[in-house]
């Protein structure tokens, strides 16, 4: 396994190096006429409202595996499940699940505009994904690929009990108990900042209560899931971490 590991990773790296640079490099070079098509996917979660979504531009010279490393990174996830692909009656996955290969180049499937397939992640309580090609066209110079469009939303976190068990967190962070704890949080600042009451903060009772009151407000932020931040997304996809994020589970 870890010689086919190093073997993919080392084709990545080839490939990028015919496309003019490594992930990283200030500046890749000008698109030729044998340049690969760049395709622009969007993706986005099934059954969550409002819509989580990503828009991607990805060389047809990248794998499926290596898009299941470009969906993890843009959505939010962390590569920890397994994952596949349903195109065209064909699926496409890790290894354990006796799927083919995902190592077909997006070239070699010949996709068309306005094509849509399914991706999955977390077998176990899926997270269904749908995907669409949006639009090919040609290289653009000084551009890094792949690289993320746009995108909206908070990548649910990972084990939460899929979307059901998302959209229930969720909506506990803007429940009567969420309201309560913020309000006492903010009668205690307006106590001691605007009225200079200083002397409740020797008040251990009241600061193990304060205690308990933050946990739960971290405890409803992080059930908001991750914040989706366009630049963070492609600097971490110049530095090639989906490359890591691909081969995490196969």
């Amino acid at each position: 396994m870890r010689s086919g590991l190093i073997s993919c990773i080392q084709g990545s790296v080839k490939k990028r190096i015919a496309r003019g640079g490594l992930p990283g490099d200030e500046a890749p070079a000008a698109a030729s006429d044998e340049a690969a098509d760049i395709l622009q996917f969007k993706i986005w979660l099934k059954g969550l409202s409002p819509m989580i979504w990503r828009r991607v531009q990805v060389s047809e010279d990248a794998t499926l595996r290596e898009l299941h490393g470009i969906f993890q990174l843009t959505m939010g996830w962390e590569g920890i499940h397994l994952f596949s692909f349903d195109l065209r009656a064909v699926r496409y996955g890790s290894h354990e699940l006796g799927m083919r290969s995902p190592d077909e180049s997006l070239g070699d499937l010949q996709l068309r505009k306005g094509a849509r397939f399914a991706y999955e992640y977390d077998l176990n309580i899926p997270w269904d994904h749908e995907v669409r090609l949006e639009d090919r066209f040609q290289i653009q110079p000084r551009r890094h690929y792949p690289y993320c469009v746009d995108g909206h939303g908070a990548c649910p976190p990972e084990d939460c009990g899929g979307p059901a068990g998302f959209l229930e967190r969720r909506d506990a962070s803007y429940s009567c108990e969420a309201f309560d704890d913020l309000t006492r949080m903010a009668d205690f600042i307006n106590e001691v900042v605007l009225k200079e009451r200083f002397e409740l903060r020797r008040d251990t009772d009241l600061m193990e209560e304060l205690r308990d009151v933050l946990e739960r407000m971290q405890m409803r932020e992080a059930w908001k899931g991750r914040p989706f931040a366009r630049k963070g997304v492609n600097d971490a996809l110049k530095k090639g971490e989906h490359l890591e994020l691909m081969h995490q589970q196969w």
